[in-house]
Parts: C-alpha cells; structure tokens; sequence
C-alpha cells in the first residue's frame, strides 16, 4: 500500500519527523509522535509502524554520525554490542508476528515511571561524570544490548530509555556518553527491524522517505544540543518523555473502559 500525499499533508509528516528526531536524539519516545501522525495520514497499523521503522532509522543514524564523529563513541569497542543488537532486533522482529505483546504493553507503563523516578532522584545524576563501572562491556553486550535490542524488534517503545539507563547503572557512564552509544545501538536494533519489514513489503515509501528526511535533520539538531548542554537537557527530557510515554501507554490500554 502507498498513500498520494498533498502538499499539505507532505509538509505535516516532515514537520512531525523533525520535531520527533529532535527529542528522540535526546530522550528517546520520538515514535510517540510519528506513529499517531502515520495512522493520521491513513496508513493501517502495520504499515505505520513498519514505515515508522523506516524514518526513526534516519533520526538514529543521523544522531550516530554525529556523536561519533566528535569521538564519544568507539565503534571498535562497541562492535560485539552492535553485533549482539542487531541479532535481538532481528529475533524480536521475527516472533513478535508470530506472538502477542500484550504482557509487555502492560509492563512497559509502570518500567517507565521507574526510568523517570531513578533521573529524576538519583544523586549520581547532577552531574555530568563517569561513575563506577558494575560489569564488563562484554558481559553487557551478551546480556543487556542483545536483550533490549530483542525488545525493540518485538514491542518497541521506551528502548532510549532502556539503553540510557541501563549504560549509566551497569557501565558507569556520565549521561551524555550514554545517550551518545545509545543512538548507536539503537540505530542498530531500527536496522535490524526495518529490514524484515521491508521483506515483508510492509514499507509505504513516500511517507517514510520524506520523514526519514526531517528525522535526520532534527536528530542532528537534537545530537548537538547533547553535546553542548549534556545531563542539563538530557535529565529533564528523559523524565518527561518517559512520564509522558507511560501516560500514553495507559490511556492506549484503559481508555476503552471509560469511554
């Protein structure tokens, strides 16, 4: 399926992208935005979120260049993560169309208010500096990256945060350095996914290249607001994406039962 876009509806999908490529480079949860404004546009679930896979990999990818070209990630040191994401994903993406997520769409609201509890009190978190690190790159490459990269090929929202979170606890590092090999992994994790759903010819193009095109523009607005202001911005936007995020989810799930 493909959709005729009008002048209109073309500049409010980038529109979308760009603002969504500038949080998600940040904080994460850009597809909070763009998936409401896929189905909007007319698209069925499916090809929403298989197009969605499509834009948010340019908004990564964007915010990866970018991160890596000012040397806060080491692809080198980070390749058995990439590699153990990238097979997650791709597991993830396989049995999520053979089994129900809805045991996660239940878990996932209350994980987030953990997320945005643990940045918003934790005293490790005012400031902007290494900590101790818990475990090893490689333990956590075979355990964790390989673990939330499944979860993004399955269900999906909330893996900013996961990753985030889970570099600072485990590997001790300062927020920015997290966030930055956080949009590497997750770049990796949208790869994986966007590949099956392209062989499954699930991809409406002209929206998700278009979109791809914003996302990348404000993904690199985003990755440079990172590296000039750090846990100052990250912080703030990482609890309100994940509040927000759970409020989503809530309401996707209860509101039937009100309404």
């Amino acid at each position: 399926m493909d959709i005729l876009l009008t002048l209109e509806m073309a500049l409010f999908l980038f529109s979308v992208a760009l603002t969504a490529g500038f949080v998600d480079a940040i904080a994460g949860g850009g597809g909070l935005i763009t998936v409401p404004a896929l189905l909007a546009a007319g698209l069925p679930p499916a090809q929403a979120l298989a197009t969605n896979k499509l834009q948010s990999t340019g908004g990564s990818l964007s915010a990866s260049i970018y991160f890596i070209s000012r040397g806060l990630v080491n692809l080198r040191e980070l390749k058995l993560a990439i590699a153990l994401t990238f097979f997650g994903s791709a597991l993830g993406t396989v049995l999520v169309q053979l089994v129900s997520a809805n045991v996660l769409q239940q878990l996932i609201p209350f994980l987030m208010v953990v997320i945005a509890a643990y940045f918003m009190f934790s005293p490790t978190q005012r400031n902007d500096k290494d900590t101790r690190q818990r475990i090893s790159l490689s333990l956590f490459s075979c355990s964790v990256a390989m673990l939330i990269g499944f979860y993004d090929g399955f269900f999906g929202p909330g893996t900013g945060s996961f990753f985030a979170i889970a570099f600072v606890t485990l590997l001790g590092y300062s927020l920015t350095k997290a966030t930055a090999h956080t949009k590497v992994l997750n770049c990796t994790s949208n790869i994986a996914s966007l590949l099956f759903f392209i062989i499954g010819g699930k991809v409406v193009w002209t929206a998700g290249l278009l979109m791809l095109l914003g996302q990348f523009l404000g993904a690199r607005l985003g990755a440079r607001v990172v590296t000039r202001s750090g846990h100052k911005v990250i912080r703030p936007m990482i609890v309100l994406v994940s509040l927000v995020m759970t409020a989503k989810l809530l309401w996707d799930q209860y509101s039937t039962l009100f309404f």
